[in-house]
């Protein structure tokens, strides 16, 4: 009796566990404009959502199957977020403000495979310039590496890019 209720509570726990962290998955596709799978993806979590809620919903009674299923939720959410990160689906911009005007950092993420445009821009000190990088999001922390050894005060901003047409990706993917 025991071990079947504590093996109840562990399925309502995992269950919300695996079908929270689809609904961020399939969140992350809709977004990406990734339909299909968002959908395969929509209707493995509503399943297993199903399942969860007939447990607790059979037994409202007992309130340990709503502590379960609401920290379930809550692994769930954190569980997802590690997922999407190790995914690390798409692409980003990341805009550079290097230290100096000639701090020869595009051209050494060049001579590294990435596509940087620059412009100049005028900021608080003076003239700037500016280092516009399209990459794939998972090599983000090898050009945040690059970043930090060769000018470790400059300025960047990373962005999510939804989609990409044409331009130049460089030797990233491989």
């Amino acid at each position: 009796m025991i071990l079947s209720g504590l093996l109840g509570y562990l399925f309502i726990f995992f269950a919300r566990v695996i079908d929270v962290s689809c609904a961020t998955i399939r969140t992350l596709m809709i977004v990406r404009g990734q339909r299909n799978i968002a959908a395969l993806i929509g209707f493995f979590e509503v399943s297993v959502y199903i399942l969860a809620l007939n447990q607790v919903v059979g037994q409202l009674n007992n309130p340990l199957n709503l502590l379960f299923y609401a920290s379930g939720f809550a692994a769930g959410n954190y569980v997802g977020s590690l997922i999407e990160e190790r995914m690390a689906l798409g692409f980003v911009t990341v805009e550079i403000i290097p230290t100096g005007l000639d701090s020869g950092l595009a051209e050494l993420l060049r001579q590294k495979g990435f596509g940087v445009t620059t412009f100049s821009a005028f900021g608080k000190e003076g003239p700037r310039q500016v280092l516009h990088v399209l990459l794939k999001r998972r090599m983000l922390p090898q050009l945040a590496q690059m970043i930090a050894q060769h000018d470790p005060k400059s300025f960047y901003t990373i962005m999510d890019a939804r989609a990409t047409y044409g331009g130049f990706l460089g030797r990233q993917g491989k």
